[in-house]
């Protein structure tokens, strides 16, 4: 049988300005450890640290562009586009831009703060 997921939980998110990350599937909001769904809306100027986490991330941006800094040089995704970065590759994610960023990320296990490793 289907289950409905009401509403997402509100996570704490790394970075500044602070962004709002709305975990609609994880660990925090269904118990789910095998992967995490998340809606985040980063403010113009947020930025994070690096990270070398021990999952894959798929990125959709919905709106404005984010930053994908990694080791080999950095690419911008704009609304309607996708990247993936693959567990154990080092990024970095930003949104510059004036209008911010709203995406999903999807996390393969799912998002933990044990396994994100940021610098």
């Amino acid at each position: 049988m289907p289950e409905l997921i009401e509403r997402p939980s509100r996570v704490t998110a790394a970075g500044e300005p602070p962004k709002t990350i709305d975990e609609y599937v994880g660990r925090v909001n269904t118990g789910e450890s095998r992967v995490s769904v998340a809606h985040m809306r980063s403010p113009s100027g947020w930025s994070e640290p690096g990270q070398r986490p021990e999952f894959d991330e798929y990125t959709l941006v919905l709106h404005g562009a984010l930053r994908v800094e990694h080791e080999g040089g950095e690419l911008t995704v704009a609304a309607g586009q996708a990247v993936h970065t693959a567990a154990g590759e080092w990024v970095r994610y930003s949104s510059p831009g004036p209008e911010g960023a709203e995406y999903v990320a999807v996390c393969l296990p799912a998002f933990a703060p044990e396994t994100v490793h940021r610098d």
